[in-house]
């Protein structure tokens, strides 16, 4: 058996992106499907769709009425989640109910706070790590309705994938770290990513979108044939 290749994959995405985890799970059963022939080294970059969400979020059928026009219907609802489910992610909600009973609305929150413990976990502990911690944001949105720009639950989040706490901590506070948000958020810019996801492999190849498993596996291919080529 060769060995695999690995291929470096910079993700711009933000956790309020239904299509941001989804086109993770495809790029999954894309890798599976290439049984090996390529690996990925994954690194999340931040993209904040909402930058100025105030601290108290907003009733996400609400925000998309007053963006634009019209607001979720339980059709469009049903067939997103039917493709998550299809991708093998499952969006269905598994968090406590209401005082009736009733699942939880769902809220859409600022992720700066977010962003900011994902940058720190990459430079900390490293990819795998970070990716552990965007997958526990992922959940914790879809999933439970958690109030993901809350410092206390990011920190319980950050607990239940295994990081440092405090450190956790300090660098929700930290204003450099924010700086550094910002500055990442303006090159993406200034390379073309205006919308999520984006994924840029070999610092190089651009697939926006969230793509089926077939796309990405003829798109990796051919990053692999491109970059041989110029070895």
């Amino acid at each position: 058996m060769s060995t695999p290749v690995c291929l470096a994959i910079d993700i711009w995405s933000d956790v309020m992106c239904p299509w941001c985890i989804i086109g993770y799970k495809q790029l999954h059963r894309a890798l599976d499907e290439l049984g090996g022939e390529i690996e990925a080294d994954i690194r999340w970059h931040p993209f904040e769709l909402n930058p100025d969400m105030p601290p108290e979020g907003e009733d996400m059928a609400q925000h998309i009425m007053r963006k634009y026009g019209t607001g979720p219907t339980e059709s469009a609802t049903g067939q997103l989640r039917q493709i998550a489910a299809e991708a093998g992610y499952n969006m269905a909600y598994q968090g406590e109910t209401d005082e009736n009973g009733k699942e939880i609305p769902q809220r859409l929150w600022n992720t700066l706070n977010a962003h900011k413990l994902l940058h720190w976990t990459r430079e900390k502990q490293g990819n795998d790590a970070q990716t552990r911690l965007k997958l526990a944001l992922f959940d914790a949105h879809f999933q439970q309705r958690r109030n993901i720009s809350d410092p206390e639950t990011l920190i319980a989040i950050a607990k239940g994938a295994g990081l440092d706490v405090e450190g956790a901590a300090d660098a929700m506070r930290d204003e450099a770290l924010t700086a550094q948000i910002r500055e990442e958020e303006r090159a993406a810019m200034e390379k073309g990513i205006s919308s999520v996801p984006m994924m840029v492999v070999e610092q190089r190849f651009m697939i926006p979108g969230a793509q089926q498993p077939d796309v990405y596996v003829a798109s990796l291919r051919k990053v692999v044939a491109r970059v041989s080529d110029t070895d």
